[in-house]
């Protein structure tokens, strides 16, 4: 079935929204990674939601599962795909923005800033 959105935007945010895919690209962005990685710098993510993220960001072609192994236990890399590092400049700009507004609110700030998302620029 065909999705259909009024704004293209509305494409982009159903591919990036929520809390953990912002923060997975970014990881994802430094290097390839396996899932005990993602979880140990991810420590509030739960198994099932980090799976269920990795599982549609996968399926919108955003990043690749490579299976490494002949037998059990098999070793699972999850990489960005082209697609995947051609939101670097919109999640730059979405972090620079969110960066700025922290700044002009007395009640909010931002822990790391935007330089994760550097390394997606780099390669476009």
């Amino acid at each position: 079935m065909k999705k259909t959105y009024n704004l293209g935007v509305e494409a982009t945010l159903a591919v990036i929204s929520g809390k953990w895919k912002p923060q997975l690209l970014c990881h994802l962005s430094v290097q390839p990674q396996r899932t005990c990685d993602l979880r140990q710098m991810l420590p509030d993510i739960s198994q099932k939601v980090l799976t269920q993220q990795l599982r549609e960001l996968e399926e919108d072609g955003i990043i690749d599962r490579q299976v490494l192994g002949d037998r059990a236990p098999f070793k699972v890399v999850y990489s960005l795909t082209e697609t995947g590092r051609s939101l670097g400049k919109i999640l730059l700009q979405m972090s620079l923005w969110g960066e700025q507004r922290a700044n002009e609110l007395p009640n909010m700030e931002i822990e790391n800033g935007h330089a994760g998302f550097n390394h997606l620029l780099e390669t476009i």
